[in-house]
């Protein structure tokens, strides 16, 4: 049985990942890290991974980018795997978790969905066909009125994924309101709506001449984000050093 440490326990990830091991045979949460130190689960709690003086396989993070840096610390001092979920990290903390990989594993993944990441397999086939065409590219992303990063880290990590299949032709547009031009057709615009209890959409918007293509995924619980952390965590257990995504988890 995979033994793991849950960073950012008490918070609403944390608690979802918490009962879902709790009923996976194959994996179990035996410590947490929170800013938060209550013991709502069974498990010790800690302050930090450093403090953290339980024995595990491999650490699953849904904290916040302001605990990473001290995350991936812990990390590399006590050579412990890690599955990062959290998003808004800053160039210089992505940096860090590049530099940390070459000490211990570590996945990293804008969306921890399965589906999500079928979906970017399906943007790397077919935004080159598409781009060929002259169609135009368009990304929507919908949260909940909590989120504070905007564009969601799924929004620019498909975004990512097309312009990279088309040798990073491409810039990013996020706000046309500031000037009165014609659409830039080597542009992929990427906006935010923020509201209510959404728990996550996209939208990518292929728009041709008198043909629209959209690719739409819908989150309707936490639930999807837990399982894919836990197969990660899996997954993870026990790799030598290195960059994971969870494409590799899904193959």
């Amino acid at each position: 049985m995979v033994r793991a440490i849950m960073s950012g326990c008490n918070g609403a990830m944390g608690q979802v990942i918490t009962q879902m091991a709790a009923e996976d045979p194959d994996i179990e949460i035996v410590a947490g890290i929170d800013i938060n130190t209550e013991q709502r689960n069974g498990y010790p709690v800690f302050s930090s991974l450093s403090e953290c003086t339980v024995k595990a396989d491999v650490v699953i993070d849904f904290s916040s980018a302001k605990a990473t840096d001290s995350l991936l610390a812990g990390m590399a001092e006590k050579k412990l795997p890690g599955v990062l979920c959290s998003t808004g990290l800053s160039e210089e903390q992505l940096q860090t978790v590049k530099k940390t990989s070459e000490q211990v594993a570590v996945l990293k993944s804008a969306n921890m969905s399965v589906g999500v990441n079928l979906i970017f397999k399906l943007l790397e086939t077919i935004t080159p066909v598409l781009a060929k065409e002259g169609y135009d590219m368009e990304i929507v992303e919908k949260h909940h009125h909590h989120k504070v990063d905007a564009p969601s880290g799924t929004a620019l990590a498909m975004a990512d994924v097309m312009n990279a299949s088309v040798g990073n032709a491409y810039h990013y547009k996020f706000d046309r309101t500031q000037e009165r031009q014609k659409r830039d057709p080597m542009e992929i615009g990427i906006q935010s709506v923020r509201g209510g209890t959404i728990v996550g959409d996209h939208d990518v918007i292929f728009a041709g001449t008198d043909e629209v293509i959209t690719i739409s995924h819908t989150a309707y619980s936490r639930a999807i984000f837990g399982k894919g952390a836990l197969a990660a965590a899996k997954f993870l257990a026990g790799k030598p050093a290195g960059f994971y995504d969870m494409r590799d988890v899904i193959g």
